[in-house]
């Protein structure tokens, strides 16, 4: 497990031996199985998630149905938006998949970074990317069609097409699953 995060951490930093020490030190790799729920609509926590291995969701329940935001894979990280706020949580995380994590906790950060400042660094570059990422596709949710927002998903995400139970993809691009079975159909035909 270290050796997939130490290989992720690598296309930005070269990492010393004391620092992939203190990092396995800190006793952060979790195993899930798929099904498990990691946080829960107003549940507190101040655990941050990054996937080595399967797929995470995030989703609210409205009206009794599921609202999926997001899937986090391989080398994606998430902090819920109530590890910052200290407010319960207003979304669910799930394993959608057996899920191999790192979890962690402001905390630990702090003394990583107390300790080998250059891992702030490379916080704030992973964080940018993720901004910019999420920016976009806030961007794309509002201004495309769902025809467009599944062409996109097919383009640029299309494990998940393999990954992921329809209802929830379908659910991600906004539509009900009744109407994505008839979109992929249509677009089938086109070909």
């Amino acid at each position: 497990m270290e050796t997939i995060l130490f290989d992720f951490i690598a296309k930005y930093i070269v990492l010393s031996e004391e620092e992939k020490n203190a990092l396995v030190a800190l006793d952060i790799f979790r195993s899930f199985k798929k099904g498990t729920v990691l946080l829960s609509e107003g549940q507190l926590s101040t655990d941050g998630y990054f996937v080595l291995k399967g797929c995470l969701r995030t989703y609210y329940v409205i009206d009794g149905n599921e609202k999926t935001t997001a899937f986090y894979t391989e080398m994606e990280g998430i902090t819920p938006h109530c590890v910052l706020n200290k407010q319960p949580s207003e979304y669910f995380i799930s394993c959608v998949e057996d899920s191999i994590l790192t979890v962690a906790n402001p905390d630990m950060e702090e003394m990583i970074f107390e300790k080998f400042p250059r891992f702030e660094t490379l916080c704030r570059i992973l964080s940018e990317e993720l901004l910019a990422k999420s920016q976009l596709s806030l961007d794309q949710f509002k201004t495309f069609s769902p025809e467009e927002r599944y062409l996109d998903l097919v383009e640029n995400r299309p494990d998940l097409l393999q990954r992921v139970p329809q209802h929830q993809l379908a659910s991600f691009i906004g539509i009900t699953p009744q109407s994505l079975s008839r979109l992929r159909a249509r677009l089938t035909d086109k070909k």
